[in-house]
């Protein structure tokens, strides 16, 4: 099996990170690999931000919690989150946000860096406490944050391999 597609089968939501950082080269290369995702007409309406502060990671998963009335909730405490937002107006927002996250988490799996979607932001960046975080980390008042990428090395090892399933006919 060639690499690409071991990658793409191999690849699995982590849940529980270690406290290591990730260098920034790194984040900078996964940033890279997200805005060579495609996207609809190539219109490029969308933005990337990218936390790696404890106490910015920690209250923003704050905020989320309160808005979504989720006590304790964490994101599961990533060593950074790379924030994908998109213009309210562009109609393919979510769609070329959904291709940049992919090529995220894949790009992060080959690099042995752990990931999981987050989209707790998708329906709560107007409350006025998310929108205050969100303006404070520079992402545009008219943009909607569809998923994060939560990143960190998986504090444990994946042994438990995932059979994936679903319908397909072919005709």
């Amino acid at each position: 099996m060639n690499e690409v597609i071991e990658n793409i089968l191999s690849r699995r939501s982590v849940r529980a990170f270690s406290e290591k950082k990730i260098a920034e080269e790194d984040l900078r290369t996964l940033v890279k690999c997200a805005l060579y995702a495609p996207n609809a007409r190539n219109l490029q309406t969308w933005r990337f931000t990218v936390l790696t502060k404890r106490d910015d990671i920690d209250e923003l998963a704050y905020e989320i919690a309160k808005a979504l009335d989720r006590t304790g909730y964490d994101m599961y405490r990533p060593a950074a989150l790379i924030i994908p937002s998109n213009s309210a107006d562009s109609p393919y927002g979510r769609d070329d946000n959904a291709c940049a996250l992919e090529n995220i988490f894949l790009a992060a799996h080959s690099m042995g860096i752990g990931s999981v979607w987050i989209n707790q932001l998708n329906g709560i960046c107007g409350e006025p406490d998310v929108r205050r975080l969100l303006t404070r980390f520079e992402v545009p008042s008219d943009h909607i944050v569809f998923g994060m990428a939560a990143l960190g090395y998986p504090a444990e090892t994946q042994t438990k391999k995932i059979e994936k399933t679903g319908q397909v006919k072919f005709f």
